[in-house]
């Protein structure tokens, strides 16, 4: 199961949310999605961290319920990877929680460069995967790469080619953005397969 957050400006039930969960079924990863109050109360602006974080402590527990013995991912598009994160780094999280799975970390606004917004990945003891395009507004290659290596081998990245921060590509690619989704689905299907086999072997 993978428990997933929406982006800051988009709820969960955004195309993008929706295709992914749609394409990870397919491929045998049950999805749980769900809102932050700011977005269930019809606003756009998000909430402060103090509130935001909560809501992640509860979709986890309620995550990790539902999953049973099945093993259990989280994280999100964008903001709701960054918070679950978070999260994540205050050590608090469940013990069954085998890693985490971002779709586009905003590491740091457009426009705007630097690596702050990372400084608490540090504290993450459990793998990760970053699935980030090559055009990634919110967070540039030169600045991305080295940050995600600084982590160890926990950590893993895969560059989606020519897809910007909604993993959108442009005609003259040559790709589709199917095929980006499929990309992502399967990158990340494959690498959820891969750490829950290397937990049940120890």
């Amino acid at each position: 199961m993978l428990i997933l957050a929406h982006g800051a400006g988009a709820p969960m039930t955004h195309p993008f949310m929706e295709s992914m969960a749609e394409a990870l079924a397919d491929s045998g990863v049950a999805t749980l999605r769900y809102n932050f109050t700011y977005m269930d109360q019809g606003r756009r602006r998000p909430d402060h961290v103090k509130r935001l974080l909560p809501v992640v402590a509860s979709a986890m527990h309620e995550g990790v319920q539902i999953a049973g013995s099945n093993p259990v991912f989280a994280g999100g598009k964008s903001m709701g990877g960054r918070m679950t994160s978070t999260y994540v780094s205050k050590g608090k999280y469940p013990n069954n929680l085998s890693g985490l799975v971002f779709f586009g970390f905003p590491l740091h606004p457009a426009g705007k460069p630097g690596i702050s917004r990372a400084e608490h990945l540090a504290s993450v003891d459990i793998p990760t995967l970053f699935l980030q395009g090559t055009r990634d507004a919110l967070a540039e290659v030169p600045l991305l790469e080295p940050t995600v290596h600084r982590l160890g081998d926990q950590a893993t990245l895969h560059m989606v080619e020519a897809a910007d921060h909604s993993f959108k590509v442009l005609k003259r690619s040559g790709r589709t953005n199917d095929e980006v989704m499929d990309e992502l689905s399967n990158t990340a299907t494959q690498w959820m397969r891969r750490i829950g086999a290397q937990e049940r072997a120890e």
